[in-house]
């Protein structure tokens, strides 16, 4: 029995990797796709070609999610009276978006990461025990994207911050810096900086710097094909669709 994999965002960058990768895989099925314009990808026949969420949800056993926030907020709104498993990539979401994906989980296993790749899964829990083990050493975090991308800093960046933070027993929140300019001063001993730089075709590049005086440490993620977040998201999909309700990170599914 094929796995029906349904896509939220199938029209969006990440959408067309998606439907050839879930197309690619013996034991899938791609059931479903939701749009919101022109959709450019050849899809099988049998898969249902819809922009209402809810039918979406009906026609799979799981479901991928690469959009925007307010198409997040109401795929969890629906999936509340259409339960199934939710994959969620989506990132610049609220805090009440975030805190809806928390609630919906109660009723149905949802796996959220802001980054799809096994390598970041692993740099997070690298981050947070070089800082936790550096405790002297400033942290600094760059990433780099193309052109197009509309949130910044990167939610993959802000994790980062948040493993970095977590090292360190602080809050991200009270302690990022995300611009310098003018007569700041020096820099403070806990504060953790995230800075975002744009343009080009660059997938994505994210550097965690610890710097200390006479030494420095580096840790380097760069995602040189889309296709790193596709099938990454493809994987964590087959592995949710077995899981009881929860909350679950690409970590679980990876099982680091």
């Amino acid at each position: 029995m094929k796995i029906r994999i349904g896509l939220l965002g199938a029209t969006g960058r990440m959408g067309g990797h998606l439907i050839r990768n879930v197309m690619e895989e013996e034991d899938l099925e791609l059931s479903a796709v939701h749009v919101y314009d022109e959709l450019k990808e050849i899809l099988p026949p049998e898969t249902l070609v819809t922009n209402e969420i809810t039918k979406l949800l009906e026609a799979s056993d799981v479901v991928i999610d690469f959009s925007a926030p307010a198409a997040t907020q109401e795929l969890c709104e629906r999936a509340i009276e259409t339960p199934r498993p939710l994959v969620i990539a989506t990132t610049g979401l609220t805090q009440h978006q975030e805190n809806l994906i928390l609630e919906v989980s109660k009723e149905m296993p949802v796996l959220y990461s802001s980054n799809m790749s096994a390598g970041i899964a692993l740099l997070k829990q690298l981050v947070e025990q070089v800082s936790r083990t550096l405790k002297d050493f400033d942290i600094e975090i760059v990433e780099m994207h193309h052109r197009h991308k509309v949130d910044a800093p990167s939610g993959t960046a802000l994790t980062l911050g948040e493993f970095a933070a977590k090292g360190r027993g602080l809050d991200l929140d009270k302690v990022r810096v995300s611009g310098r300019d003018g007569q700041i001063g020096p820099r403070s001993k806990d504060e953790i900086a995230v800075m975002a730089l744009r343009g080009g075709d660059i997938v994505g590049r994210h550097t965690v710097g610890f710097y200390n005086d006479g030494e420095y440490l580096e840790l380097n993620h760069t995602a040189t094909s889309r296709e790193t977040f596709s099938k990454g998201a493809i994987r964590a999909a087959k592995w949710l669709v077995g899981q009881k309700p929860g909350f679950y990170s690409i970590n679980d599914s990876l099982g680091i």
